[in-house]
């Protein structure tokens, strides 16, 4: 299986997984994809079933990376995840299920792919200085990932003051040798601006050996196509899934299975008040915001106004070379044909909608009160929009929401929505009072590079 950048209208560029998993973004700024998308059959979904979550992913990374499948088996076990399913399924009505992605060490559904990325950074034997950037759950799920690795450092962003205390306690609170936490003077978007600086800096990138976490990895996005084959087999029907999504990384993978064969009878894309994509997928516009722009809300992972991965969803739709010209300058805006529009819904089945802050704390609260379900405010923001449009007949189900991350690590909204704070899982019961080891940075990407090159020596 060769990879090529997005950009990459003559393939001239072939890169290997290998290739792939150690840099992150292409040389000419486009994302890395599969040359094809391998396809699975009804046989090969039925030879499936019945099969742990470790032996899926096994499956299915062996399609897209030969002999790596069985890393599978030391990424996804019971001693880093709650549950013996790994991701559990819930059925919430008779039209709406829950995936659980967030039984992991961190609690959110980041972990479904960063404990894969530990363990092949790793088995790569290479050294390898990660830089990442972070609205929430990013950070803590590679920290915890990486942490005590030989040879791997991490070097996380996050947007200072913009996340929940618990969230900047998951990550501060390591002291790890190989740990470093940036918090940057802006947005997430200014942090992820950041990474692609230094990233696009080639001399730079090979001198220090930089690698990346973040959804523009393929391999992380290749982990994660790993569930919706999962849990289409755990609903053992055609299905639909909503996806809270601020980076489009999560859907992206949706699109990829969908895309490889499973029947997945619609994506939809829930953002929040940041409504980039929905704006995207209900006009043909696409147009990114800036950091004023961006607004600070009570789903926070999702204030996000430029969607990293949404490139690899416009190369599928209209192909390497307009991808190149469309997205080539800094801030790409454009808008796309009735028909090219026609053909979001119609052939690659996405619906989209929006969720507020109100929306937010009246799902969670009527989860609450009429079925026993405590979701978080991202988890809360699928739900609002899928039952929109199941009300509306836009879509049909019945549908999965996947979920982002446990209520904990949004206790001041949960106690808004329903008055009681959510229950402390025994493993984070005093994550809040330790120490900080964080380190308060301008947003520069030169001054990071200058960090890391010290840190490094």
């Amino acid at each position: 299986m060769k990879y090529f950048s997005t950009r990459d209208h003559n393939h001239q560029s072939p890169a290997s997984f290998d290739d792939v998993l150690i840099r992150g973004l292409a040389p000419d700024g486009g994302l890395y994809l599969p040359e094809s998308y391998p396809q699975l059959s009804k046989e090969d979904l039925d030879a499936l079933k019945g099969k742990t979550y470790p032996e899926v992913a096994e499956a299915i990374i062996e399609l897209y990376a030969p002999g790596k499948g069985h890393l599978a088996h030391r990424a996804y076990t019971t001693t880093a995840f709650d549950s013996e399913e790994i991701v559990p399924l819930t059925r919430v009505t008779d039209n709406l299920f829950i995936g659980h992605l967030s039984q992991g060490p961190t609690a959110a559904f980041k972990d479904m792919a960063m404990q894969l990325l530990g363990v092949l950074f790793e088995d790569s034997g290479k050294e390898m200085n990660i830089l990442g950037a972070t609205s929430g759950d990013t950070g803590s799920s590679a920290e915890y990932a990486m942490r005590g690795r030989d040879g791997i450092r991490v070097f996380m962003l996050t947007p200072k003051g913009r996340m929940t205390p618990f969230q900047q306690a998951q990550m501060f609170s390591l002291d790890d040798p190989n740990i470093f936490n940036i918090a940057v003077d802006g947005v997430f978007d200014d942090c992820q601006d950041i990474v692609k600086a230094v990233s696009a800096d080639k001399e730079f990138k090979e001198t220090y050996h930089i690698g990346a976490v973040n959804s523009i990895n393929w391999a992380r996005l290749l982990a994660q196509v790993v569930y919706y084959v999962w849990l289409y087999l755990q609903a053992g029907a055609p299905i639909a899934f909503s996806v809270p999504t601020g980076n489009f990384g999560d859907i992206c993978a949706g699109h990829i299975a969908r895309q490889m064969g499973v029947p997945i009878t619609s994506l939809i894309v829930a953002t929040n008040e940041n409504d980039v994509l929905d704006e995207f997928f209900r006009t043909g516009t696409y147009r990114p915001r800036s950091a004023a722009e961006t607004l600070a809300t009570s789903s926070p992972s999702m204030d996000i106004s430029k969607a990293s991965n949404f490139e690899r969803f416009i190369h599928d739709l209209v192909g390497a070379q307009r991808t190149a010209e469309l997205f080539g300058s800094t801030s790409p805006s454009f808008t796309l044909s009735d028909d090219e529009m026609a053909r979001v819904s119609d052939e690659f089945g996405f619906a989209s909608g929006s969720s507020t802050h109100a929306d937010r704390l009246a799902t969670i609260a009527r989860l609450h009160s009429e079925y026993d379900q405590l979701v978080d405010p991202h988890t809360a923001d699928g739900i609002h929009v899928a039952e929109t449009l199941l009300s509306a007949g836009t879509v049909t189900g019945p549908v999965i929401c996947l979920e982002t991350a446990l209520p904990v690590k949004f206790a001041e909204t949960i106690y808004e929505a329903i008055g009681e704070s959510p229950t402390v899982p025994e493993r984070f019961r005093d994550i809040e009072s330790g120490e900080r080891h964080v380190t308060d940075m301008p947003n520069d990407a030169e001054a990071v590079k200058r960090f890391i090159a010290e840190k490094v020596g």
